[in-house]
């Protein structure tokens, strides 16, 4: 590969240098007309002695010469042969010369620079054997123009013929001239290409070096933000650009204070602190927790700008509150044990002790309704510590793999006959996305899940509402997403994080238990489950690990019930 590359690469540089001679020339045969045309011009207006040049043969060595340029452009378009066109074109040049030196005098012509000139124009494109061989072949031609008008072979435009020697000089002068430029032009012109070589071989390396840091930087699977010393942003990386929901040309040459007011409010970085995490929202959007690092952007041992290195901690800072509910309700469920078995016998004690009162003593009505009071009170109680019992008590869970949306459209419809539902006022509308993903649960504890749910979004909503309920799969790959969205009396940020907790309950006649039992049962699926605040009601959300696929069953994928 790196041959061809080679390869490749000397072919272009060869056409590039035969479409620059290709220039040249015409510019050359340009030159040579005008000045001919304007040295004809002033001699007659003069009245000067100078040589007799057929302007006729002249003009048609010129018209030749421009037409054989136009050829080798055409050539070069079609991609033929460079290397014959390189020999044929300096070949050519060399002839074209000698017609040109001869109609303008031979000897005394003002173009024999020509020669040299086009000596050293090979020596660009061609070898320095080739080179030579060039000089070699334009001395045998200047020597037969020197010599054949001499002994009068061919028509003479001079204006005298030079004596014997002088001829002999000339011609010799010709040979040490030719060959003079050809040795310097050949080394010039290899000079040039080993220069040529290795600039392309650091440029390359180059390339290499930039596209590898490019690559590093662009890997990096946290943000990066370099600034020059002004705190003007340079740089930003793809995964900066994602966690900051913005584009390198959004930031470029704004200030890093604009962006991160706390790290550098207005002045240098303290690069002496290692770690810091601040929260950021862009213009009123999600709010996320960042931890952020800089350091000295340093070359030559010289600072010449900082480097912001950044990661989203926003589902980190997630795990981490799970982890202290999970410690928090742990702890409250030990507790909550404890006391439930302490309070219960006394319970009932007193409740069988107050009923079998009521049952000898002739109580007044006033009597007898206190002693309601106190039986009802009771009951509540005792449910109450039932439910501290379920709580903390260790489950034993019955999994089975199967199609979760089935276990939520049969407890959909028990909840629309429940006591809290009012026909023409609540309405469920059930979404079923993902009807046949199976995922791995118990059907009597999910069920319990569900009902919970219903049974809270019925509360937020006592005159009646909305309730959509939505299956469908989640942007996080291998889960299965439950909605329950409700158009309720909505909840706080603040509430949202502790609604789990038990006794978090806002509802009158609530234990604030049922939400912390359905966190319990989702985390023993290794699901979870969140609250979502909204402008108006609340959305819980579970996700469930997807197991596969489930077996078709005729599930109405959208249904509107109430």
């Amino acid at each position: 590969m790196r041959m061809m590359n080679t390869s490749t690469a000397e072919m272009m540089d060869q056409k590039e240098w035969l479409s620059w001679l290709i220039r040249v020339r015409a510019v050359i045969i340009t030159f040579l007309l005008g000045l001919q045309l304007t040295i004809q011009q002033v001699v007659q207006l003069q009245d000067l002695q100078a040589v007799q040049v057929p302007m006729d043969f002249f003009l048609a060595v010129m018209v030749f010469w421009y037409l054989l340029d136009l050829i080798f452009l055409i050539l070069l378009k079609v991609n033929a042969d460079h290397n014959l066109q390189s020999y044929l074109q300096i070949v050519t040049d060399t002839l074209m010369v000698s017609l040109v030196i001869y109609f303008t005098g031979g000897l005394d012509s003002y173009y024999f620079f020509l020669y040299p000139l086009t000596i050293l124009l090979g020596s660009m494109i061609l070898s320095r054997g080739w080179t030579y061989l060039i000089a070699s072949l334009c001395f045998i031609q200047s020597g037969l123009l020197l010599e054949l008008p001499y002994y009068r072979l061919i028509p003479f435009y001079g204006p005298s013929f030079p004596d014997l020697k002088s001829l002999q000089l000339r011609i010799a002068a010709n040979l040490a001239a030719f060959l003079a430029v050809a040795y310097l032009g050949s080394l010039l012109a290899e000079i040039l290409r080993r220069t040529g070589v290795e600039l392309k071989d650091k440029a390359g390396k180059l390339e290499d070096l930039q596209a590898l840091n490019k690559d590093i930087i662009e890997s990096m699977r946290g943000g990066l933000i370099t600034t020059d010393l002004q705190g003007s942003i340079l740089l930003l990386n793809s995964a900066g650009a994602e966690i900051l929901g913005c584009e390198l040309g959004e930031l470029q040459g704004r200030q890093i204070d604009s962006i991160f007011p706390t790290v550098n409010p207005g002045s240098r970085p303290d690069i002496s602190i290692v770690r810091e995490e601040i929260t950021w929202d862009r213009h009123g959007g999600e709010e996320k927790h960042l931890g952020i690092s800089v350091a000295a952007l340093s070359r030559n041992q010289e600072t010449v700008g900082y480097v912001y290195n950044f990661q989203d901690l926003t589902q980190l800072k997630q795990l981490e509150r799970e982890v202290q509910l999970k410690d928090r309700m742990a702890a409250i469920g030990r507790m909550a044990a404890a006391i439930a078995h302490e309070i219960r016998n006394p319970l009932a004690s007193i409740a069988g002790s107050v009923k079998l009162f009521s049952n000898m003593a002739s109580l007044n009505p006033d009597e007898d309704r206190l002693i309601q009071i106190v039986l009802k009170e009771s009951e509540r109680l005792n449910g109450i510590i039932t439910d501290f019992l379920l709580y903390s008590r260790e489950k034993s869970y019955q999994y089975v793999t199967g199609n979760v949306a089935e276990v939520l459209s049969e407890t959909l419809a028990l909840i629309e006959n429940h006591p809290r539902f009012l026909r023409g006022q609540h309405h469920i509308v059930t979404q079923y996305l993902a009807q046949n993903a199976a995922a791995r649960f118990d059907p009597d504890r999910m069920r319990q899940v569900f009902w919970n749910l219903g049974d809270n979004a019925l509360k937020a909503m006592p005159k009646g509402g909305m309730l959509t309920v939505t299956v469908r799969l989640s942007q996080q790959y291998g889960r299965l997403e439950i909605l329950f969205q409700d158009s309720g009396v909505g909840l706080s940020p603040q509430r949202a994080e502790k609604i789990f907790e038990p006794f978090q309950s806002d509802f009158e006649g609530g234990t604030g238990l049922g939400l912390a039992i359905a966190y319990q049962i989702i985390s023993a699926h290794n699901g979870s489950i969140r609250a979502e605040p909204e402008n108006q009601g609340c959305t819980m959300c579970i996700e469930l690990p997807l197991v596969g696929m489930a077996p078709d069953r005729e599930i109405s994928a959208a249904a509107i019930h109430g």
